[in-house]
């Protein structure tokens, strides 16, 4: 349970209590202030009983009947203002009979806080008050003609006493009820922060896994392509050869000429074949980490191709999210067969930086180079197919892809990705 939830609740509970008190306090008074006077009156204080008892089951029916029975009343003005006349007259009553009963008219003290409103509220201070001096004064009967001005005196110190003891627990009140009123809002902010964030966890889940599902579909598009560039080309050209051979059959030189070639396009095609095979291979990232199965790709495709490559690792290497590491491997291995198909270099160097918050790729050769906004006949830039797909995964992680060279100068591939731990991947 949250702070602010156990707050409220603990606020939740100091309301019930001061509810149950409340609704308890004025049979509680009169009990008391009845237990008193029967016991005065046995002694040596002359008391019309039958009128003290009656008086006192018609106040407790009274208080029972607006307060106990009826709660849903205490929103109501007009009747608690009803209620609280007809209290403050048996008080009044009671206190005329008996001046103990002073002791249930200091209900009209707490009452007046609790179902009336405004300046009614002082009016009913100044009323108890009143009612109060009489008792102070010891009996109505001991209030002479001499003697009303200080009765007058007592009920005014005493109002402006109970006045100023209600405006600060009006101040308190209000001050609990606004930090109430807070807490329920703060409470509701967390509840609806909770329930966005598990929708957004639930929407990330759902992103993650269209993004692998997307992809596998532009894993199986690239590689259609990789094979309509490579295999399926070399394949046409050994069969033309072939063809060509067989027309030959009468023609030694031409003949030997014609197989040449379709043994240097096999090949090629075996090369190629190896090179797709190696861009897909799934185990890479098993057992080894990013700069390990980088580094396996790139010793592979170094000696499989006769051009020195080199990977250099700087910072601080750490799991990350597979996405990531997936993502920078075939960018590596992309790098690395643009450049056996297309660079002409003789030397390439990458570098595998751990950043705080990215990690980069960096893939430089010494090769031909290219114009990188020069479209290509079939219409794309940037190289061709396979930087389309580079930048394709890059974005897709929110990353960049920066691609710069120009002819005779080589060519520059940087792959940056957010440095996602591998402990994110939920």
């Amino acid at each position: 349970m949250s702070i602010e939830a156990e707050l409220g609740e603990e606020l939740d509970r100091w309301e019930r209590r001061e509810h149950a008190v409340i609704m308890a306090l004025p049979f509680l008074l009169l009990a008391v202030s009845t237990l008193i006077t029967l016991l005065q009156a046995v002694r040596e204080a002359p008391v019309h009983v039958p009128a003290v008892l009656g008086l006192t089951v018609a106040t407790a029916i009274w208080v029972f009947w607006f307060i106990t029975l009826h709660p849903r009343w205490h929103r109501s003005g007009p009747l608690m203002g009803l209620y609280y006349a007809g209290l403050m007259a048996l008080a009044a009553g009671l206190v005329v009979l008996a001046p103990w009963y002073g002791i249930f008219a200091f209900v009209g003290y707490v009452h007046a806080f609790v179902v009336l409103t405004g300046r009614w509220r002082y009016v009913g201070l100044v009323t108890t008050s009143m009612i109060m001096a009489v008792t102070y004064m010891g009996g109505i009967a001991r209030i002479g003609a001499d003697e009303w001005w200080l009765w007058l005196a007592i009920s005014l110190v005493s109002a402006g006493l109970a006045a100023t003891f209600v405006s600060f627990i009006e101040n308190t009140d209000q001050q609990w009820r606004q930090q109430k009123r807070a807490l329920d809002e703060v409470h509701e902010a967390n509840v609806k922060l909770e329930e966005a964030l598990a929708e957004n966890a639930e929407l990330q889940a759902q992103l993650l896994v269209q993004a692998r599902e997307a992809g596998v579909l532009d894993e199986r598009q690239r590689m259609a392509r990789e094979i309509h560039d490579t295999l399926a080309q070399s394949l046409a050209g050994i069969l033309t050869q072939l063809q060509a051979a067989e027309q030959s059959m009468e023609e030694p030189f031409t003949l030997r000429r014609h197989m040449s070639s379709a043994t240097s396009l096999a090949r090629e095609s075996l090369t190629d074949a190896r090179r797709t095979i190696l861009a897909v291979e799934p185990e890479l990232l098993a057992d080894a980490r990013l700069p390990d199965a980088i580094s396996d790709v790139t010793r592979s495709w170094s000696e499989l191709n006769h051009i020195d490559a080199v990977l250099t690792t700087t910072g601080d290497p750490r799991p990350m999210h597979a996405d990531v590491e997936v993502t920078l491997l075939r960018a590596a291995q992309e790098a690395l067969n643009n450049v056996a198909k297309h660079a002409k270099a003789h030397r390439v160097g990458l570098t595998l930086s751990y950043m705080e918050d990215l990690v980069t790729l960096d893939v430089r050769d010494d090769g031909i180079g290219f114009e990188p906004d020069a479209r290509r006949a079939d219409g794309t830039a940037d190289g061709g197919f396979g930087l389309l797909g580079m930048r394709q995964r890059v974005q897709r992680l929110a990353g960049r892809l920066d691609i710069e060279s120009e002819p005779g100068g080589g060519t520059a591939i940087s792959a940056t990705v957010p440095a996602i731990s591998a402990g994110a991947e939920q």
